[in-house]
């Protein structure tokens, strides 16, 4: 019996074949998947490699001709990370945080683009981040968040 690659199981039975490799079909998880895969992406550890790649400062192209994948799928697979992160929770007394901003334009100067985030002071966490033209109703959010519910009507002046 083959070994289920997503469960671990051995309930798993031939089911086909495609590129003339055999398919198995897990009972467990009900899950297709081949013994071994040409195409570089299916591997394992391709989300972890691409996650330090790009804490590296790695662009998406330059990932995909190191791993041999598309950029398109590193650009799913970012995705698909970013989803999995979840937001730390930050409604301690006694917090600090530090603001900084800085600025880019995308074609001509003309279309600038400030990119605005918050870090915890002890741990160096990214609280929050905002990504767009510096007016208050993009930087709202992100300052609501640090000062908490309590005094959600300051008013945002630039």
């Amino acid at each position: 019996m083959m070994k289920c690659k997503n469960c671990h199981q051995y309930h798993c039975i031939k089911k086909g074949k495609r590129d003339k490799k055999q398919r198995y079909f897990c009972k467990s998880c009900h899950l297709y998947f081949q013994e071994s895969y040409v195409y570089q992406a299916y591997k394992s550890n391709i989300n972890s490699t691409t996650t330090l790649l790009l804490k590296e400062g790695c662009g998406v192209r330059s990932i995909s001709r190191i791993l041999n994948i598309s950029s398109g799928t590193v650009l799913s697979r970012i995705l698909k990370i970013g989803e999995q992160i979840k937001v730390p929770d930050f409604d301690q007394l006694g917090c600090q945080f530090e603001v900084d901003e800085l600025w880019s334009f995308v074609g001509s100067k003309k279309n600038a683009v400030w990119i605005i985030y918050s870090v915890e002071r002890n741990t160096r966490m990214v609280v929050d981040f905002s990504v767009g033209r510096k007016t208050s109703e993009n930087i709202r959010p992100l300052v609501n968040k640090l000062i908490g519910p309590r005094y959600r009507t300051i008013p945002i002046v630039w």
